[in-house]
């Protein structure tokens, strides 16, 4: 039986040797070869979409001009979780708003990285033509749904509030503001989903744009401690204050107060 002879130097290997060593679990291997002329784009960014790539090799590449160019390359750095921060960082910031949009939500990618990613997509929001903010409506962010929400475009809003990463904190932090369309306060009170849940509920009695149709629909079933926490309110307004006042009292066999 003949012996194996040397192993490839990962350095001068031809390219279908080389291809074979990129699948090599020996850091040491994987730093050699980024010094192979046979490490051609697609070779490289095989390499750069292995978990276990070194911290060691994804700088040595960022550090080589012809490489960092490539914006594929750039999207790997960017969202590889073993990037070192401030080059991630560089990366990131280079990056498309849909290649943006998509690390935010990457749990792999580092969390500075994600965050950022989403912020320089809601920095973008504002000059977004209609057809792109309603793939970010179905797809995008957490914030950024939540931003599109109070934005309150027609074309947006029914796909936002379908979206699958948009939560009860977002929704409720939306309707803590005042300055909201009453067409995104409708949407919300009449939504299956967010009308159903009991923040989002609450949050939506504090709303003075929450027709008051809606909350009938749900004030029995809103715990007594939280009406009397709402009636304490200054900013309940009048009609609702006496919905409230008599809610209260048929659950407390009271009569209600004289100017409810």
């Amino acid at each position: 039986m003949p012996r194996p002879g040397p192993p490839e130097d990962p350095r001068t290997a031809s390219p279908a040797a080389l291809e074979v060593l990129l699948g090599s679990a020996d850091p040491d291997i994987l730093l050699a070869a980024l010094d192979n002329p046979a490490l051609h784009e697609s070779l490289l960014c095989r390499l750069l979409e292995r978990r276990d790539a070194p911290a060691e090799l994804l700088r040595r590449v960022a550090q080589r001009a012809e490489w960092i160019r490539s914006y594929p390359v750039k999207l790997r750095l960017a969202r590889h979780p073993h990037t070192p921060r401030l080059i991630a960082l560089a990366c990131v910031r280079q990056l498309y708003l849909f290649d943006l949009a998509r690390i935010s939500l990457l749990p792999s990618a580092l969390a500075e990285v994600r965050r950022v990613a989403e912020d320089l997509v809601l920095n973008r929001l504002a000059q977004l033509p209609v057809g792109q903010k309603i793939t970010l409506a179905k797809q995008g962010p957490a914030r950024v749904a939540a931003a599109l929400l109070v934005e309150g475009l027609p074309s947006t809003l029914a796909h936002v509030l379908e979206n699958a990463h948009l939560n009860e904190a977002q929704i409720t932090r939306v309707l803590a503001r005042m300055d909201l369309s009453p067409r995104v306060v409708n949407a919300i009170a009449r939504h299956p989903k967010w009308s159903c849940s009991p923040h989002v509920r609450i949050a939506l009695l504090r709303h003075p744009l929450t027709p008051l149709a809606r909350i009938m629909a749900f004030l029995p079933d809103i715990p007594l401690a939280d009406l009397r926490d709402i009636m304490e309110l200054t900013t309940v307004r009048a009609d609702l204050r006496v919905y409230l006042a008599h809610e209260v009292a048929r659950r407390t066999n009271k009569r209600p107060p004289p100017d409810s």
